[in-house]
């Protein structure tokens, strides 16, 4: 017997084959398998003549399986029983929306916007749960990178071909002073009068620190060497704390800021001829298989309007 011939069984005629076993005549299994009684048949004869042996005995007194049938069937009813068993998996798989998503995101996204998007997300759907981890851009990416997590929210695109990225929100640095600070009333400051004052200024790695820098070179021809930088730190909320305290001035996120500017802690000065803009990014791994509760909140972020 040719083992080739074997490949030619089909799912249908195994089905025929139980269908035929479970209901005990050729009428009643051409019925439930909705097709007439010479198709069913056909179907039984058909593997007859793949295998060249009898599976199945008929008399008057009904029908019995051959020794080649009985294996036949017991396979037949796993494969069914996987086909079945799949297609329940993937049923499941896109009525569940629920699951656990992991994201690292920077700073300013991380403690100004993430919270209070994620208040209204949870309020839709309460069977998604997202879990944030701060870093700043660098790290951030890395982490998408190295499958630490599944998305990052960072404030600079990334030039790594690995990484998918989609613009979010918009940002607008700006210049930060302290309450009774001599430059307040002022209609605006020039970069000169700002290189001379005390300047707070972000670590390295982080995408505010990236924009400044790269704002700075590309359109003023200065590096931030030329600023006189009194103290780098590590977050916005550190930044805030050292301009209110009087350290220095800073040029820091107005998302930052919104309720130390509502409260008169900290105010903010317009710089004369100077416009910094940028966008936060979504990042994923190209390669990433997208789960339901994925596009739900990518689909979330998209719509999320900032307040």
């Amino acid at each position: 017997m040719s083992h080739d011939r074997f490949k030619s069984i089909t799912l249908q005629q195994m089905e025929a084959l139980i269908s035929l076993v479970q209901e005990g005549s050729f009428s009643r299994a051409a019925k439930k398998m909705l097709l007439t009684q010479p198709a069913l048949t056909k179907n039984i004869q058909n593997i007859e003549e793949f295998l060249t042996a009898r599976l199945v005995n008929r008399s008057t007194a009904g029908i019995s399986l051959t020794p080649e049938g009985k294996i036949i069937y017991e396979y037949a009813q796993r494969l069914v029983k996987l086909r079945n068993e799949a297609t329940e998996k993937i049923i499941t798989l896109h009525e569940n929306t629920g699951g656990n998503i992991y994201i690292a995101a920077s700073t300013i996204p991380a403690t100004y916007i993430l919270p209070h998007a994620l208040s209204s997300f949870r309020k839709k759907h309460t069977d998604i749960r997202v879990y944030i981890k701060t870093a700043d851009s660098e790290e951030a990416m890395n982490m998408v990178l190295d499958k630490e997590v599944e998305f990052g929210c960072v404030g600079k695109k990334p030039q790594n071909k690995k990484l998918a990225a989609e613009p979010l929100w918009k940002d607008r640095l700006v210049l930060a002073v302290a309450n009774g600070h001599r430059w307040l009333g002022k209609k605006y400051i020039t970069l000169s009068e700002l290189s001379g004052e005390p300047f707070i200024a972000r670590e390295k790695g982080s995408a505010t620190r990236d924009v400044l820098e790269s704002y700075l070179k590309e359109t003023k021809s200065i590096s931030m060497s030329q600023l006189d930088i009194c103290g780098e730190l590590g977050s916005s909320e550190a930044i805030k704390e050292a301009i209110i305290a009087g350290l220095g001035v800073s040029i820091i996120s107005i998302h930052a800021i919104k309720r130390e500017l509502a409260a008169g802690l900290i105010f903010e000065i317009p710089l004369a001829g100077i416009k910094m803009e940028r966008s936060f990014y979504l990042i994923y791994r190209r390669q990433i298989d997208f789960r339901l509760s994925h596009k739900t909140f990518i689909a979330f972020l998209k719509d999320y309007t900032i307040s």
